[in-house]
């Protein structure tokens, strides 16, 4: 046997392997094609044609509205019920005597019933007395406990309602499923609504504009602890990015606040900024005070 013969080589790749499937189409790596993807080719049209640059935004949100979703809309914005929140309120049947009072009109305002010391148990009162409530969720929890039939799993909420302006309310719902526990929340924190005294963060600011904390106050939950100073004004919320709208809910414009305490726990950090707002409330203030409050507020307490 002559061994000498030489074989042809298999392949002109490198390493003798011949190419398996396809051959290498034109406009490859490296070559020059209309629809090239490699490095020499130049790169065709965009997929999709030229409506690819063209602006999703083009199309307002108001004409892919319906009237009755614009109607919702402004509603929403004038601080007016919209048409659901006024079904709602038309088929509900008071069962307490403060829902009794507000539905026939007797009781026009909030203070009024505050006044009466009627216990608000119903979230329609104050659906009827403050309509222009904001609402957000603070955190949403899920929680396991054991039964002799094994494992279940609850949903907790935590939502904080307000005006802007002058109320602030924090509830907590729980239920098996979690957007009943917000809706439950929801309620929890209308019947928990409550005033925030508010007033000129500086003795030389007689304006009625200024709205901030009247005087020092702390709030805690847990390990933190949220102080709070009167400011004046244009300040502005020198506070963590976290208790911000809790101050925004509650009409609080110029406030500064120094935190101590694990603050990384949003929850805690938020029931601390509401329990120094509901601190607010508790300090008595003698008469020479209370005038000098009132002067700064504009009479109103």
């Amino acid at each position: 046997m002559n061994y000498s013969t030489k074989r042809p080589p298999r392949s002109g790749r490198p390493g003798g392997f011949a190419a398996r499937g396809k051959p290498p189409r034109a406009g490859g790596r490296g070559g020059g094609g209309a629809r090239g993807g490699g490095f020499g080719g130049a790169r065709g049209p965009p997929r999709g044609g030229p409506t690819r640059n063209v602006r999703r935004g083009e199309i307002s949100r108001k004409e892919l509205m319906t009237d009755e979703q614009l109607k919702e809309m402004e509603a929403s914005a004038t601080g007016s019920l919209s048409r659901e929140q006024q079904q709602v309120i038309d088929d509900w049947v008071p069962k307490t005597e403060a829902g009794r009072l507000v539905k026939s009109g007797e009781v026009k305002s909030i203070e009024e019933l505050w006044s009466r010391h009627l216990p608000i148990l119903e979230s329609e009162i104050v659906d009827v007395l403050v309509p222009d409530l904001q609402e957000q969720m603070i955190d949403t929890r899920k929680t396991t406990y054991v039964r002799a039939s094994g494992r279940k799993f609850n949903f907790a909420a935590f939502v904080l309602v307000g005006d802007g302006k002058k109320y602030i309310g924090l509830g907590m719902g729980s239920d098996k499923e979690r957007f009943p526990a917000i809706r439950k929340a929801g309620r929890d924190a209308r019947l928990k609504l409550m005033p925030v005294r508010v007033g000129s963060g500086s003795w030389e600011d007689l304006s009625n504009t200024t709205r901030s904390v009247p005087f020092k106050v702390t709030g805690k939950a847990g390990s933190v602890r949220v102080t709070l100073y009167p400011a004046p004004q244009g300040t502005g919320l020198v506070v963590g990015k976290q208790i911000q709208e809790v101050f925004r809910f509650a009409g609080i414009t110029d406030v500064w606040g120094k935190t101590k305490g694990s603050s990384d726990t949003k929850l805690n950090y938020v029931r601390a900024a509401y329990n120094a707002m509901e601190q607010l409330n508790n300090v008595r203030m003698s008469p020479d005070m209370q005038r000098k409050f009132s002067h700064l507020t504009g009479g109103r307490e």
